[in-house]
């Protein structure tokens, strides 16, 4: 098993706030997508503010929530991402959340039991948008294996499109 887990993070820019009406279908399944996630096989650990998410964290700005994650690997983020139902929140989420131009997602590796930081998130979400993929900040698209794989730091690709 690889001494790395692969840390995720999201942003998205809200079309209202938290506590309007627009964002109720939202708001109203984000217990049951975290309980999702926690539960599923190759979890590790998840970013929490105040309460049992992260929107109360505004790190890149005060109409954008985070969502930030750890896990064992590749393929069990990639069956959490598009085999569960959280691809069911991922088809509304323009209900709910304004297009980005920047990159608003990424991907990278920590050594196991380093819980990542805002400040590591947006260093690495910097950088994917100053480089585009590369073995430091990737995504699913342009993957690169943990550093210490037999293939250390080799591209590959998640080779599924999102089903969203």
């Amino acid at each position: 098993m690889s001494g790395y887990r692969l840390v995720q993070i999201n942003i998205a820019k809200l079309k209202a706030p938290l506590d309007s009406p627009e964002l109720k279908g939202f708001v109203d399944n984000l217990d049951r997508i975290n309980e999702l996630a926690e539960s599923s096989e190759g979890f590790v650990w998840r970013l929490k503010g105040d309460g049992n998410d992260a929107t109360s964290l505004r790190h890149f700005g005060d109409d954008v929530i985070i969502n930030m994650s750890v896990w064992r690997d590749a393929d069990a983020l990639r069956h959490y991402v598009y085999q569960t139902p959280h691809v069911a929140i991922m088809k509304r989420r323009r209900e709910w959340f304004s297009r980005m131009v920047e990159a608003y997602m990424c991907l990278w590796w920590v050594p196991a039991g380093h819980e990542p930081t805002l400040a590591e998130a947006a260093q690495r979400l910097d950088h994917l948008r100053q480089h585009g993929p590369t073995a430091e900040s990737f995504t699913f698209g342009e993957a690169f294996s943990a550093p210490d794989a037999p293939t250390a730091g080799a591209a590959f690709s998640f080779k599924d499109s999102c089903p969203a």
